[in-house]
């Protein structure tokens, strides 16, 4: 077991025994402050390091969210982590719906998914997801990074409303929350290498926050969602047709 930091405010050793069967030589890693933990785990990618990891940063001064937005972790508000993984899936098409479905199953039963990184409730942004990859040697390493509001966020000057944790669960921390979601998230991801989004597809749709919504993507296109196919492509019927789309930007028409 290779734990760094400051182990006993985290359950480190505990996330650490339930994992390390399925996923032999993981280690967990807790920094006080880090410029991101995506960019951290990418770094060491690009000089080889491949081992699996759950890098915790407590702060996050230059955090990212997807489209190169700014994600902020402030200590005791917001529960900020990346998981780096040697990772070998058949397709890699609907992996961030695999890990928000995992987080938002942990979390509660009306957390939302807002296709296709974001967890939503009540129609507010309680966290996202960024996804990346490495490859080196013919081998892929995916750095799987999670950000949740787990109190408000200090600042409202937000693109989209945000909500927090604590609004559902009182007694709520960033700790309890990881040790809440660790496990599970790892299991998904073993899932997923395995056997790719499918499996997920039908959960996935019913905690889908577009679906039955007339949507925009940020290329002009509008029509009903109709939720996600098994791979995780989102389906919009339009006067043409039926559409998918697999990487665009999605707003929603107001109620």
């Amino acid at each position: 077991m290779n734990i760094l930091g400051t182990p006993q405010r985290w359950p480190a050793e505990a996330i650490w025994q339930s994992v390390v069967p399925t996923w032999p030589e993981f280690s967990i890693e807790i920094l006080p402050e880090i410029d991101s933990s995506n960019t951290e785990l990418m770094r060491r990618a690009r000089q080889g390091r491949h081992d699996p990891i759950l890098l915790i940063a407590e702060r996050q001064t230059a955090g990212r969210g997807r489209l190169g937005r700014t994600w902020l972790g402030e200590a005791g508000h917001a529960l900020t982590f990346s998981i780096g993984l040697p990772y070998q899936p058949q397709s890699w098409s609907g992996l961030s719906l695999a890990v928000g479905l995992s987080l938002a199953e942990s979390l509660g039963s009306d957390i939302q998914l807002k296709w296709p990184n974001d967890l939503w409730r009540q129609q507010n942004k309680l966290g996202g997801i960024l996804i990346e990859a490495a490859s080196q040697g013919g081998h892929s390493y995916a750095v799987i990074g999670v950000g949740l509001n787990v109190q408000m966020p200090p600042s409202q000057d937000l693109r989209t409303p945000a909500a927090a944790i604590s609004a559902f669960w009182a007694a709520a921390t960033a700790p309890t929350v990881l040790e809440r979601v660790a496990k599970p998230l790892l299991d998904t991801l073993r899932l997923f290498e395995t056997q790719g989004f499918a499996p997920l597809q039908q959960r996935f749709n019913a905690r889908d926050a577009l679906r039955g919504r007339v949507i925009t993507t940020s290329d002009g296109l509008e029509g009903l969602c109709e939720g996600v196919d098994h791979q995780g492509a989102l389906q919009i019927l339009t006067p043409e047709g039926c559409k998918s789309i697999n990487s665009s930007e999605v707003s929603v028409r107001p109620k």
